[in-house]
């Protein structure tokens, strides 16, 4: 077994079990899609659930023959509802830091995916499952979703980087709005505050999440790669540091096959047929 994969065990008790059940994975050709399969309890994030999904994210860390990772709930009442709060009621005093630490690594471990993710949220998406869609590099939904980081009505905060990601995604004055109050808000408003990239219409989030994924995939998967670095690591630095990023991460594009075809398709009016290298 790999030592990575025995570092993400390790985060979990001994008795936390694996239940490939919870978080199903389906590929189709460079996609893949991962599914909370909670339906029952609106798709919340128990310990199971946690290491059932960061098991997912570390081999599909490691996979460049994946170009785009999409993240959904079963049904069609939620996308995450959170943490499992049932389970918290129950869970000893001294697990709860544990669990936490657990579903901040989740967070982090979606958003250091080196392919692009993209969030489809129907439904609901409360404390945890909007920290979830945040770590996501994009996100499509539906205008009836329902979207809050309501911890503040539960007397807690944001613990799983809801705090750091939103204000860096819609700016401070909006994120405090939206935290200090705990509203909760649908996805036409989403869109408008730019925490949604693509609005779909009735019977149309599949379809629109595809699209996206997919124009993402006929990239240069290298390039893409590169450009979510680039992104990542340069956008909150200064602006010379960030440049800086910028072409370590342009220079590891140079030396591919994939440029070269580009070259090659464009000169001959063709599509280009990228593989990755």
């Amino acid at each position: 077994m790999p030592e990575t994969r025995r570092a993400v065990r390790e985060d979990f008790p001994d008795d936390v079990p694996d239940s490939p059940e919870l978080v199903t994975c389906e590929r189709e050709g460079d996609l893949v899609t991962l599914t909370i399969n909670r339906p029952e309890v609106m798709n919340c994030l128990s310990f199971p659930t946690l290491k059932r999904f960061r098991l997912l994210l570390e081999e599909l860390s490691t996979d460049l023959s994946i170009r785009c990772v999409l993240i959904r709930g079963a049904g069609e009442r939620a996308f995450c509802a959170g943490a499992d709060l049932k389970e918290r009621k129950t869970m000893p005093v001294e697990l709860v830091p544990v669990f936490v630490r657990n579903i901040r690594a989740l967070m982090d471990d979606v958003e250091r995916l080196p392919q692009p993710t993209l969030a489809v949220v129907n439904g609901f998406a409360f404390g945890g499952g909007m920290e979830l869609l945040l770590a996501c590099d994009l996100r499509v939904a539906t205008a009836d979703s329902r979207f809050g980081l309501t911890e503040t009505s539960l007397a807690i905060i944001p613990g799983a980087g809801g705090t750091q990601r939103l204000p860096r995604l819609v700016g401070k004055a909006v994120a405090k709005d939206l935290i200090l109050t705990a509203r909760r808000f649908d996805g036409a408003e989403g869109l408008e505050l730019g925490i949604i990239n693509r609005l779909a219409g009735a019977g149309e989030l599949a379809a629109c999440a595809q699209e996206l994924a997919l124009a993402i995939a006929s990239n240069g998967p290298v390039a893409v790669r590169a450009a979510k670095r680039a992104i990542d690591e340069g956008a909150e630095l200064p602006q010379e540091e960030g440049l800086a990023v910028e072409s370590e991460c342009y220079s590891l594009t140079l030396e591919t096959q994939d440029r070269l075809e580009a070259l090659a398709a464009f000169a001959e009016k063709r599509k280009p047929d990228f593989q990755g290298s």
